[in-house]
Parts: structure tokens; sequence; C-alpha cells
């Protein structure tokens, strides 16, 4: 969010400043009739903001896609059951610490602190999911993982590309075997720098890159397709374009909003840098 300091002011009009705040309204479409047309008389003249807007109204449509099929689903009857009006003291002490438990975990696991035990346990399972063909799963999650992290201005990534060792080797630990950015300058696309994420049975990579355009690619990297090997596959996911395949320790998923034939050339140099 923006600091006071940052906030964008409408000279142009009368009324109360453009916030950011302001701009997720606009997004939304949860702003008046009159705030709405003094927005958009300041996008008139802020491409700056003009392109926050567009980054968020096709993430909001990827998100939406994504994520609505499982809003539309029918609520469980257990969990429709009601419970007491008034349960006892204990439970709701219980309760309490079950929530704040449940909440460090959640904490935990989104910096991609995995417990080694649980990964090993299920990853047989997804391995032999990958094997049958089943790989749309991590494919869904890299489209997803795209359109959420490249729209962001101030921080596209967790480690920058000027310390790239030490984003490989904190990866490489994670991952429990080698990760490594490819190079893409030849292609024309440069290393932003890479982030952890929590996958579908444990920690993935995600490198980010970026053209002189502004367009941007993202490599998702992960091991629960391990063992298996396949060709190029393209996948398109909402606004998305993906190819991915497996290379025996991981599978990749080269994700960005550019054309297909584009996204193929550039996939060719990660594979070729990577196999």
């Amino acid at each position: 969010m923006m600091k006071d300091k940052d906030m964008l002011t409408l000279k142009a009009t009368p009324g109360s400043p453009i916030t950011e705040a302001d701009l997720h309204a606009y997004v939304d479409d949860v702003l008046s009739a009159g705030r709405r047309a003094e927005v958009d008389v300041f996008l008139t003249t802020h491409a700056d903001a003009r392109a926050n807007i567009e980054a968020w109204t096709r993430q909001k449509k990827m998100l939406k896609q994504a994520y609505d099929p499982v809003a539309d689903e029918a609520i469980p009857l257990r969990f429709a059951v009601r419970p007491p009006a008034r349960p006892p003291r204990w439970l709701a002490a219980a309760a309490a610490v079950l929530m704040a438990v449940a909440s460090g975990v959640g904490a935990w696991v989104v910096r991609g602190e995995w417990d080694q035990r649980a990964m090993a346990v299920r990853a047989p399972a997804s391995a032999a999911a990958a094997k049958a063909g089943d790989l749309g799963g991590f494919v869904h999650r890299a489209a997803v993982a795209h359109a959420v992290y490249t729209p962001e201005v101030r921080r596209p990534v967790e480690v920058g590309a000027d310390q790239e060792q030490a984003l490989a080797t904190w990866l490489t630990k994670r991952l429990g075997a080698t990760v490594r950015p490819p190079h893409l300058g030849d292609v024309g696309y440069a290393l932003v720098g890479g982030r952890l994420l929590p996958g579908g049975v444990g920690p993935v990579a995600q490198f980010m890159y970026s053209a002189n355009d502004g367009r941007r690619l993202t490599l998702y990297v992960t091991r629960e397709a391990a063992g298996d090997k396949s060709a190029f596959r393209f996948s398109r996911e909402g606004e998305v374009n993906v190819f991915y395949w497996v290379d025996e320790q991981f599978g990749y998923a080269l994700s960005g909003d550019i054309e297909r034939a584009e996204l193929l050339r550039v996939s060719e140099e990660v594979y070729r840098q990577l196999g």
C-alpha cells in the first residue's frame, strides 16, 4: 500500500485526492458515479496509475477464473450444522489456542518451511500422478503465481538478481537439489530475481525475467513430477500462456502474457541451459 507521501493527488478536478484505495475500488467497481468520473479524469494524465489498473484487472480476472468454481460448490452438510449458542469456556479457550497454532503453521508454510517427513509421505502419490500424465496441477499453480506476482512494481521477487548466487544457494537448499536460474539475455530477457513458494507437495522456486519493454516471464520449478520425463507441452490458463515439461529431477513451467511462438523460443533456450 502507498504511504501518505506517495499519495496520488488529483489536481485537475475538485474533490479529495485520488488514493491507491480509490484505484482498487475503481477496479472492483464500488465507487460512486461521481468519484469514478474523477478517477477517469485522473487516469488520462497518469500512465503509471493506468498501468496498475490494467495489471490489477488482469490479475482479478485470473483469480476469478481460478477460484470461482470453488465458491460455487455446495457447502458440506457437516459445516452447515449450527454450533451451540454458548460453548463451554474450556472449549472456547481450546479453540483460541488452536487458532493461534494454525496461524503460526500457516505462516510457516507460506514461507516455504515444509516438514520433510510430510514430503516423504506424499511424494510417491504425486510422482505416480505425474507419470500418468496428470501435470495440470503444477501448471495451473504456475500460471496463478505468474498472474499474482508479475504486476508487482516494488516487490516482485524476494531476492533480487544482484544476489543471484545467494538466491540459487537458498533455493537449492530448500528444494533439496541444485537449482539455478537460466540466463536469458541472448533471447531478450533479464533476470529480476526469484522467490520460494508453496507447491502441491513441497516448496517450489519461481524465477522472474523482464524484457526491455516491461513484459515479464516467470519460470516455475517444482519437484512434484520428479523421476518423470516429458517433452514440451502447451497450456493456456486464463490470459497466461504456459510451456511446461519434466526432466527427471524437476518439472518446469514457463509462463507469460506473450505470443505462443515467442514463449516457445524462450522455453527452448531455458531447456537447452537446464537440460
